[in-house]
């Protein structure tokens, strides 16, 4: 049963502002190293790491209470992507038997996830 839907939008442009302005820094602040390693290994970095943001807002939009940008990543599973967690809170997910399915796509200076929360009991 779905508990929750959660979506986001980002624009590239600003994701590209924000590494011209704060550079590795920022990186370091809103990315985990998958995320990087994943993003760095493109020409254009830029569509992936905004596609991660969203992912990370739109997961937002379903959870009760805030987190940290590093608690919630972006991994992959083959080719698919798929919501990784910080430790505690895999395993509140756990706990409330709840699993969340992530849709990415970026096109034309946006890019969008998609996140559904399914309980499964």
């Amino acid at each position: 049963m779905i508990q929750a839907v959660g979506a986001d939008l980002v624009e590239i442009a600003r994701v590209r502002k924000l590494l011209e302005r704060h550079g590795e820094r920022i990186l370091k602040r809103l990315f985990t190293e998958e995320e990087l390693a994943y993003a760095l290994a493109h020409r254009d970095p830029a569509p992936s790491l905004a596609a991660r943001l969203a992912a990370k807002e739109a997961f937002q939009k379903c959870w009760p209470r805030p987190l940290s940008w590093r608690d919630v990543w972006v991994g992959l599973e083959g080719k698919r992507p798929v919501l990784r967690f910080a430790p505690g809170l895999q395993t509140e997910l756990q706990n409330e038997g709840l699993r969340a399915h992530l849709t990415l796509s970026h096109e034309r200076g946006m890019a969008l996830a998609v996140v559904v929360l399914e309980v499964r009991r």
